[in-house]
């Protein structure tokens, strides 16, 4: 499958696990490349991180994508799982800019609503519009298919963005 320069990757951090989904431009559209799943080893925080962050950056050596693509962090949960996650996207972050690869990030009502068509749509609906849209033969997990779909927003949200002049990233 196509690699380089028209691929997206996007990624759904965790601090115990981190999803990942690649999809390239193809004739007006895009198509599905790779996806899974980071298992971060049962370890201390740094020692997890330091694993995220070298997978990561095996991803982007091995896809060289054109762009990274997050969900923007959602604040209604802990103060400590929120740390832990913050820690996790600026390891995405670091992992991204060292090997100069273009970062952009969405906002989860974004995504869903670029995905699904609606901001408020749950997780199996995100899952089946992700199957859906990259003609998949099942339904791919959950952290896979948020990745995917922040991936899928950027390929359906750059060109508008292009048009009007701005730019989603940070």
């Amino acid at each position: 499958m196509a690699q380089g320069r028209d691929c997206i990757i996007g990624i759904d951090p965790g601090s115990r696990r981190t999803g990942f989904g690649i999809v390239a431009r193809q004739a007006g559209g895009f198509v599905y490349v790779a996806s899974g799943c980071i298992r971060l080893p049962q370890a201390a925080h740094p020692e997890r991180l330091a694993h995220l962050f070298h997978a990561i950056k095996a991803l982007l050596h091995d896809y060289n994508p054109e762009v990274l693509v997050l969900e923007q962090a959602f604040v209604g949960i802990s103060a400590a799982s929120a740390l832990k996650l913050g820690q996790a996207r600026g390891v995405v972050m670091c992992a991204a800019a060292l090997q100069r690869v273009e970062f952009a990030e969405y906002s989860p009502a974004s995504i869903k609503q670029a995905v699904t068509g609606g901001g408020r749509a749950d997780k199996a609906q995100v899952q089946k519009m992700v199957q859906h849209w990259l003609h998949l033969p099942a339904t791919p997990a959950e952290d896979a298919a948020d990745a995917l779909a922040a991936a899928i927003c950027h390929m359906i949200q750059s060109p508008l963005t292009a048009i009007v002049g701005l730019r989603k990233s940070s």
